[in-house]
């Protein structure tokens, strides 16, 4: 059998237009806006979100978070419809056992979004919760993120064991959603998270000055990141995990930095 490399998706998350140009020109499949001095899912204003979207190639697609899960159904419809209007193409959501995950999930999958995307991101530090991710593709979502909400405990492969993360993988595409890996990933996780079969991985203290997550984009550690994880051009599709249409296309091979 003719072997097939392994990829993924480089996830790169970003604060600002000026991060975000350096991230795409260096690779970045996906450009995410987050703000880590306001949690792991930390929200930015709108007005920036759409400085970044702005600043990206239009091929390139900006993900962007809402904040950290709460209780509070009316709030996260609230903030989903305030961030879809900041031209992001992907709306990521917290979804978490301990505060509503799954009727969040049906509160803002019952919204019109039009083209953009849902994205739920589940938190390890819960353990992997499988109604979440039954509830997401109920709710029409496109993909699930894994994630980590207390960076002190370390990467993702620190708090969930390794069947663990392939089980989630697993368990997303069975239900028709892409799967993204991510929680203070550095560029010693790739070799082992590759072979779960992601579509995405993502980034944001691997990228930075020291690993600290606050600090700014290095753009060697986005080099040696991406060095490392085959980038998913049009023509190496088969070795990225699903195919996605749509927002998280394969990339033409001449944009890949």
């Amino acid at each position: 059998m003719e072997h097939v490399r392994r990829s993924a998706r480089l996830l790169a998350s970003v604060t600002d237009e000026r991060e975000a140009r350096l991230v795409a020109s260096l690779g970045a499949d996906l450009v995410d806006a987050k703000n880590p001095d306001a949690g792991a899912l930390g929200a930015l204003p709108v007005a920036t979100v759409a400085a970044i979207r702005a600043a990206v190639p239009k091929h390139i697609s900006v993900s962007a978070t809402i904040g950290d899960p709460v209780d509070d159904a009316a709030a996260t419809v609230a903030a989903v419809r305030q961030m879809a209007g900041s031209g992001a193409d992907i709306v990521k959501i917290g979804l978490s056992s301990a505060a509503g995950g799954r009727r969040m999930a049906e509160a803002v999958g019952a919204l019109d979004l039009g083209e953009k995307w849902l994205v739920g991101v589940l938190l390890a530090d819960e353990g992997l919760d499988l109604e979440l991710i039954k509830a997401a593709s109920e709710a029409g979502f496109a993909g699930l993120m894994l994630d980590t909400a207390d960076k002190r405990r370390g990467a993702l492969p620190d708090i969930l064991p390794v069947e663990t993360l392939r089980a989630f993988v697993a368990a997303t595409h069975e239900a028709g959603m892409f799967a993204g890996l991510a929680g203070s990933l550095t560029a010693d996780h790739v070799a082992g998270l590759l072979p779960l079969g992601p579509d995405v991985l993502g980034f944001r203290g691997g990228l930075c000055r020291q690993g600290e997550r606050t600090a700014e984009i290095d753009a060697e550690a986005v080099r040696a990141v991406r060095s490392i994880i085959p980038a998913c051009e049009a023509s190496l599709a088969g070795a990225c995990g699903r195919p996605l249409a749509g927002a998280i296309a394969p990339r033409p091979a001449k944009d890949v930095a």
